[in-house]
């Protein structure tokens, strides 16, 4: 009798490999410390808890992200159909409430019958010659398993410094002084918008300047993943570069008709718009220079923090030095790594390398020799990027078209992402056909974007 294959750690990665695992019959233990053993930045004990926005980025089919997610949709994907059923309005992105969502995600899990749910930490590597092992405990793996992982591939472990956006009450918010719309009118009124004219944006840009925030430790870089950068760092850059950043006001008209200097946008966490985030505010202020600097914002005066932007430590693996195209560890092949261990960054990637760890697993199992997803698929991008980059220069990134084999011949830039579509699902069929692995099989000719259900009336009342 075959083995479980043992899956450590319940974020979206590990519990979108195991769902994958277990949906093609395949028994598993999944092990998740929490909340026996609590991180600094997870809050609940659910599994695939979203600690840092509760987006999952463009919806837009034609974006690299919304191919992405259609790819993972092909097989069946949990995360993804659970991003569904737990979407709130957030103009052409797809945004979840994360209580709903991590619920969602637990419950399935839970109930799978060939997943045995172990709530409890593994310090120690298993012995992979007896069965086999996926590694997804994320950017916070704990220090006992981040040893162990030392002493498997040496201490060349990389680490960059992530942070997390504020979230306020929807009530506490003045409506007098915010307006609804979504950039370029994507979506309708799905975000809260604060304009500011050019002196408030000044005054707001020094403050930033001058807040106190958390010092790192004397031993760590202040090295910072560029696609999450704090608010405070964005200023040190100069005082145009949040207006270019989080703060552009471009695609945005104030109910006046007029443009804002720049804008603060807020994006709801939940349907009954009780809670909202502070896109792109992530933030290494210490939580009083917070509340003193955010509270000076037009409309933010009496804002309720419900949680601080915080700063927190995410280590990764240098992995074209140590990861194949399978996800395997060159020194021990029966041990894969997934997620942002692996220098993917973003929810969305990391649960997609899950997904495909558990597709050549299975594969495997029925002893059919998985050939890799195709460069040309945005799935297979990822694992290229994680084991083709230069490793003297390899950091983590989100899915992009830079990251899929390059068109053949000359495209028109109107024409091109709509090229790389048509080749990823023409690519993806073909290989889901030669290794005979199932799943939707639904890719729509039209490849349009899925319709989201509305909320009821209710639901989206104003607070």
């Amino acid at each position: 009798m075959t083995a479980p294959v043992v899956v450590v750690g319940g974020g979206l990665a590990g519990s979108e490999c195991a769902f994958q695992l277990a949906s093609r019959g395949r028994a598993v233990t999944l092990y998740e410390m929490r909340p026996q053993q609590p991180t600094p930045a997870h809050a609940g004990s659910d599994l695939a808890e979203l600690v840092c926005s509760n987006s999952l980025r463009s919806d837009d089919p034609h974006h690299a992200a919304g191919l992405l997610k259609r790819e993972m949709e092909r097989f069946g994907s949990l995360i993804i159909a659970a991003a569904r059923r737990n979407a709130v309005p957030a103009g052409g992105a797809l945004a979840v409430d994360r209580a709903g969502f991590a619920a969602a995600v637990t419950a399935a899990i839970e109930a799978q019958p060939l997943i045995e749910l172990r709530r409890e930490e593994l310090t120690a590597l298993p012995e992979t010659d007896e069965c086999d092992c996926v590694i997804a405990t994320g950017p916070l793996t704990s220090e006992a398993l981040t040893r162990e992982l030392e002493q498997l591939i040496g201490a060349d472990h990389l680490y960059f410094y992530d942070a997390i956006a504020p979230i306020v009450t929807g009530d506490s918010l003045d409506d007098d002084l915010l307006f609804r719309a979504s950039r370029y009118g994507k979506g309708g009124d799905d975000y809260l918008n604060c304009p500011l004219d050019q002196a408030q944006y000044r005054r707001f840009h020094r403050r930033l300047l001058e807040a106190d925030t958390i010092e790192l430790r004397e031993f760590e870089r202040p090295l910072f993943f560029e696609g999450c950068l704090p608010i405070e760092e964005l200023a040190r850059r100069g005082e145009d570069t949040p207006r270019f950043g989080p703060m552009k006001p471009v695609g945005l008209t104030t109910p006046e008709g007029k443009r804002p200097h720049a804008v603060v946008q807020l994006r709801q966490e939940d349907l009954a718009r009780s809670q909202y985030n502070l896109v792109g505010f992530q933030s290494r202020m210490t939580w009083p220079e917070q509340r003193r600097v955010l509270r000076t914002l037009p409309g933010l005066e009496s804002a309720r923090f419900v949680r601080y932007g915080q700063v927190h430590r995410n280590t990764f693996i240098n992995a074209p030095l140590h990861l194949d195209r399978w996800y395997r560890i060159a020194a021990r092949p029966r041990l894969r790594l997934v997620g942002q261990l692996t220098g993917v960054e973003g929810y969305l990637e990391s649960a997609a390398t899950g997904l495909a760890a558990a597709l050549y697993l299975v594969l495997q199992d029925e002893n059919r020799q998985p050939s890799p997803l195709p460069d040309t698929t945005a799935l297979g991008a990822l694992a290229r990027h994680l084991t083709e980059s230069n490793p003297k220069r390899y950091q983590p990134t989100n899915i992009n078209y830079g990251l899929l084999e390059p068109l053949a011949g000359r495209v028109r830039r109107r024409e091109r992402r709509a090229a790389y579509v048509a080749r990823a699902g023409a690519a993806l069929e073909a290989w889901a056909d030669s290794m005979r692995i199932g799943g939707t099989k639904s890719w729509p000719p039209q490849f349009s974007a899925p319709e989201r259900e509305k909320p009821n009336a209710a639901a989206r009342s104003p607070n």
